[in-house]
């Protein structure tokens, strides 16, 4: 079988990258190193985490031992693992470990290092890495393991990407490259504060192979309500087609900082092995949303982690980390 394998399966690590001097984190540093530290520690609850950092013995003081914790130094541009790691495809009994070419979300932000991450740091993984010279984003992408990706037309198909690709060029690579027979485009759906042009990770994810939980805005005073309105009704024929269950999510109280809208999402959560991360944010719909989690994922342990600091730089939870498929071990 060969198929883009789905984030709820069984994993075998999570990569994150350590925040540090030379990155956009430096306003609030030890703030945002503080959030990594607590997002690292719940992760190696429940697996093995390996984070890359630019001085593995400063970031190594910051943790007590443990038998889950794995450090490789590589000095990043900045800290978004979601879109500048590998996708873990399954091809027959073998895992490939598919290295897309990453430019900052469109040339937004240097990112040369970023993308010449994977390749420095491939000798700490048990198979094989191959470079594809296609632009995407891990973010940009989501799989139900089975036969379908759900992504979003605003980032996938912007010409500040692949500018030469047709969109039925860029399906195909797509069905090609991730093996998965059917690409659905969201049309519709945003968050104010987003870098990424909609990556769908902020919007909509898979949890199960027939199941989608979607961010849902009933205030029709928010500035987002007409488009996650407009996504809301995409999703809801996309279930009737494929037979799809949708679970809505609350839509945040705005965040700002320093006078701007933040992309507080909790569509931005990470499943681990045994539990699901969730994004905070100091908001009263914090409550509402970890509940809606633990309903929704009986035999799963539901971890609320704030990430105010994290969406001060347009990302959160998801955005930061990176899973690797059950079968890729760590040297």
């Amino acid at each position: 079988m060969k198929r883009f394998i789905a984030e709820f399966e069984e994993q075998s690590f999570t990569q994150i990258i350590f925040p540090h001097a030379k990155s956009d984190w430096i306003d609030y540093l030890e703030e945002a190193q503080e959030t990594f530290v607590n997002i690292i520690n719940a992760i190696i609850r429940y697996q093995k985490c390996l984070v890359v950092c630019d001085n593995a013995q400063s970031v190594k003081s910051r943790f007590a031992p443990h038998e889950n914790l794995f450090f490789v130094e590589f000095e990043t541009n900045d800290t978004w693992a979601r879109d500048c790691s590998v996708l873990c495809v399954e091809d027959g009994e073998d895992i490939a470990l598919l290295d897309f070419t990453f430019t900052g979300w469109g040339g937004k932000f240097e990112a040369s290092k970023d993308n010449a991450m994977s390749q420095a740091i491939a000798h700490r993984y048990t198979k094989k890495l191959t470079t594809i010279d296609l632009i995407l984003e891990g973010g940009a992408v989501e799989s139900n393991g089975i036969d379908t990706i759900l992504t979003t037309s605003e980032c996938v198909l912007n010409k500040n990407r692949n500018h030469t690709l047709s969109k039925e060029q860029m399906t195909k690579k797509l069905q090609d490259y991730l093996k998965m027979s059917k690409i659905l485009y969201l049309n519709h759906g945003y968050l104010a504060g987003d870098d990424t042009d909609s990556h769908v990770d902020t919007l909509a994810r898979f949890i199960d192979e027939k199941s989608i939980m979607y961010v849902q805005c009933l205030d029709e005073s928010d500035e987002h309500y007409k488009e996650l309105k407009l996504m809301e009704e995409e999703l809801q024929a996309f279930a009737k087609e494929y037979g799809f269950r949708l679970i809505s999510l609350p839509m945040s109280d705005a965040c700002y900082f320093e006078g701007e809208r933040l992309p507080a999402t909790y569509a931005n959560f990470l499943f681990v092995n045994g539990a699901v991360l969730v994004p905070t944010y100091g908001v009263k719909q914090d409550e509402e949303a970890l509940e809606i989690f633990r309903e929704t994922f009986p035999n799963r342990d539901i971890v609320g982690i704030n990430c105010f600091a994290l969406i001060k730089q347009h990302g959160s939870l998801h955005c930061v980390t990176m899973n690797f498929a059950s079968g890729v071990s760590l040297l």
